[in-house]
């Protein structure tokens, strides 16, 4: 993302489609008078839905019954109050069932099982549904679309256990992007995200850890909103069910993973857009400050154990440390670009991850720790760009594009385990 330089949800879908589908039980059976749907104007990821092949991930998954059955169960609620509830267990049931599904514990479809993508359509499927809905009572349905996507990328309802002498990794991921040039695109961190969500894994020094992860929207306006506050200030608050460390992840460099070793505060990755065609507003040249971060370093450094993490693995990408920055030095008007990390008083342009929102999301967060937690340990790791997809566009996948995320997902896991 550079651009310039728990349970297996078969029973799980099945039950809550079930019992969300269903009449409230002081409602007569039907559906009830004046629910109706209406075409309402896509935006710009609901716009894609038009390519077939975005039906296609979806439907190749097994996820079907959740867009087929979805608008029947909006029309079964009869207030504000049960349209919350129903966004949130049907977002809930969307993310159990995609990391079950990646996890190998719910068979559907013929995709392999680490595919991030058909998770993200059959969200963005559901938003249009949910944008066409017109309920007979008033809603908002910016809140209600706010409500379904957190709880459908594990924001809700996937802390940790607690579990005594068991440590704790909080990691984030992104849905794909750039995908005007191609629809089938995938995200490597969100396949992460998806098969090691809730994992016990055993670390290099022989302790086990337990890994929770969310998978981030790569749009603007969500990270003004506070999406990255939201995912990782419960995992910053202290006690048993806290992070002991967190490791934002994105897709990066071909060919190889990098640690960032400084976020920077600013936006500068235009032209470059977001999934929904939205520009940032920042330059390399007149880099701007994004909105309603709370005050901040212009850069912050990365504190992982990045030698240990670095020395962990080599193959099959190799791993480096990234000291690089963009600045504008103290005194001065005209961005530099140095390879050894910011000087005193500069201005951000760009961190490591460059100005984008891999870059953003390491500084959210990072921001936000050392206000909660200064002591936790965190940074950013961007993986390999995921390569592999056949050359014919109707196939939507093929073997070397399966082993490239599976050796992806494999690295990073041997990597947060250093």
């Amino acid at each position: 993302m550079k651009p310039s330089r728990h349970l297996p949800l078969a029973a799980a879908l099945l039950s809550a489609a079930a019992v969300l589908a269903a009449p409230p039980a002081h409602a007569d059976t039907g559906t009830p008078a004046g629910c109706r749907t209406t075409a309402a104007a896509p935006d710009r990821e609901q716009g894609r839905l038009r390519d077939p092949r975005t039906t296609a991930l979806v439907d190749r998954a097994g996820l079907t019954p959740f867009t087929a059955r979805f608008p029947a169960a909006l029309c079964s609620v009869r207030n504000p109050a049960e349209a919350e509830q129903l966004l949130d267990s049907w977002g809930q049931a969307l993310w159990q069932s995609a990391v079950g599904r990646a996890q190998g514990r719910r068979p559907g479809g013929d995709l392999a099982p680490g595919d991030d993508r058909p998770l993200y359509w059959t969200r963005v499927t559901m938003t249009a549904q949910l944008a066409s809905w017109q309920p007979a009572f008033p809603v908002d349905g910016t809140a209600l679309r706010a409500r379904f996507e957190d709880a459908s990328r594990g924001l809700t309802d996937n802390g940790f256990s607690g579990t005594p002498g068991v440590r704790r990794l909080f990691i984030s991921g992104f849905d794909p992007f750039g995908l005007d040039g191609d629809v089938r695109t995938a995200n490597p961190s969100g396949s992460a995200a998806l098969r090691l969500n809730g994992r016990k894994v055993t670390l290099a020094d022989g302790g086990t850890a337990e890994i929770r992860a969310v998978v981030l929207p790569v749009r603007y306006e969500d990270f003004d909103r506070g999406i990255v506050e939201r995912a990782f200030g419960p995992r910053m608050a202290g006690g048993p069910r806290s992070a002991d460390r967190i490791t934002t992840i994105s897709q990066g460099y071909p060919g190889l993973f990098t640690l960032e070793a400084w976020a920077g505060r600013a936006r500068s990755a235009d032209p470059y857009p977001d999934n929904q065609g939205a520009l940032s507003g920042g330059s390399y040249d007149h880099p701007v400050d994004a909105p309603g971060l709370g005050p901040g370093a212009e850069f912050i450094a990365t504190t992982l154990p990045t030698d240990a993490m670095t020395a962990a693995t080599q193959s099959p990408y190799p791993v480096r440390l990234n000291t690089e920055v963009s600045e504008i030095p103290a005194g001065q008007t005209d961005p530099v670009d140095r390879a050894d990390g910011p000087t005193p008083g500069s201005r951000a342009v760009a961190g490591g991850g460059g100005g984008y929102l891999s870059n953003e999301v390491a500084y959210r967060s990072n921001r936000l720790r050392l206000e909660l937690n200064p002591a936790l340990p965190g940074g950013h790791l961007h993986t390999p760009v995921l390569t592999g997809l056949p050359a014919d566009r109707n196939r939507l996948t093929g073997p070397e594009f399966e082993r490239n995320e599976n050796e992806i997902t494999a690295e990073i896991l041997t990597i947060l385990t250093a």
